[in-house]
């Protein structure tokens, strides 16, 4: 129950928007959840507080979309909704879920981590690294404490608790360790071809490296055109490639004439798909929205499971 409570702090005063809040609609969009569905898992379950303006409306935090991507892999798991607010209040073990004492070994291995990216001490990073792999597969890994470990160094960095230099020591080393399982990926994927790449003068390609290996292991074709990618290039690559979607990754923003002007008339060049996530598509969701681009956030199992929705895709 605290967990719940916590993701349910951050009330606004009066009804004004506070930076880091979604309306409903972003957020059903972003999880592929709709508006009707979220408001019953509110009222009839419990399950999600939202803040509340001054008018009613609804609004929702980071870490309510996190939870909302929680309930529905849940759901998918076969769960009943009815199931799931015991879930999780208990932190109980399940075959679905890990136990306590998994997760406290997971957060001794982020705050290892941590301590380590704060030194610049590359060995300890491997030998934690090393240690996760030898007790758990590598895609549990990755998204329980890479993903996790990255995040914190990006909040660390915005909040002023951490320096861009902490940031650029762990990107270098995780593109290092995420390439090589890049380039050792299985070759022998029939699926959909992606080609990947990130908005112009965004150079954070780790959150790109992720979903790419994701994608990889879900059986898609995937080809990485990597940081800072001109849009221009990508009619011409989508046609040599024989891609059937482009995928865009963007951390920082790209400026409004990117969103506004430039990727709209890349969509209406491109007869393939365009979908976009990362941090940039909640802080311009309508934009992004008029622009044709379809919308896939931060959560990488969510944006694979859109993605293969909308190109019909089963494994």
């Amino acid at each position: 129950l605290r967990c719940i409570r916590e993701m349910n702090k951050g009330k606004t005063k009066e009804g004004d928007q506070a930076p880091g809040l979604f309306p409903i609609r972003t957020v059903s969009e972003l999880t592929g959840v709709n508006s009707i569905t979220l408001r019953a898992w509110e009222s009839r379950y419990g399950l999600i507080e939202p803040v509340r303006k001054a008018s009613g409306h609804r609004l929702y935090t980071q870490e309510h979309i996190d939870l909302i991507n929680r309930v529905v892999g849940l759901l998918d798991r076969g769960m009943r909704i009815g199931q799931v607010k015991a879930e999780i209040m208990s932190g109980g073990e399940s075959q679905s879920t890990i136990n306590e004492e998994k997760q406290d070994n997971w957060r001794r291995y982020i705050n290892g981590m941590i301590a380590a990216i704060i030194r610049f001490d590359e060995p300890s990073l491997e030998r934690i690294y090393a240690d996760a792999l030898s007790h758990y597969p590598v895609c549990m890994v990755t998204e329980k404490l890479l993903s996790p470990v990255l995040k914190e160094v990006g909040e660390r960095w915005a909040s002023g608790k951490g320096s861009i230099a902490e940031e650029h020591f762990f990107g270098f080393y995780l593109r290092n360790k995420l390439g090589a399982r890049f380039h050792h990926r299985t070759q022998n994927q029939t699926g959909p071809k992606l080609l990947m790449a990130c908005l112009p003068g965004d150079l954070h390609e780790v959150g790109l490296l992720l979903f790419a290996l994701d994608a990889s292991s879900h059986g898609f074709q995937t080809i990485l055109l990597g940081a800072n990618m001109p849009l221009e290039e990508f009619p011409d690559a989508i046609k040599k490639t024989g891609s059937d979607a482009l995928v865009l990754s963007g951390t920082i923003e790209p400026g409004g004439e990117v969103i506004r002007r430039s990727l709209p008339r890349l969509v209406e060049k491109l007869k393939v798909p365009v979908f976009i996530g990362g941090n940039v598509v909640a802080s311009n969701f309508d934009d992004l929205k008029k622009s044709g681009v379809l919308l896939i956030g931060n959560d990488i199992d969510m944006g694979i499971k859109q993605i293969k929705k909308r190109l019909n895709y089963q494994v």
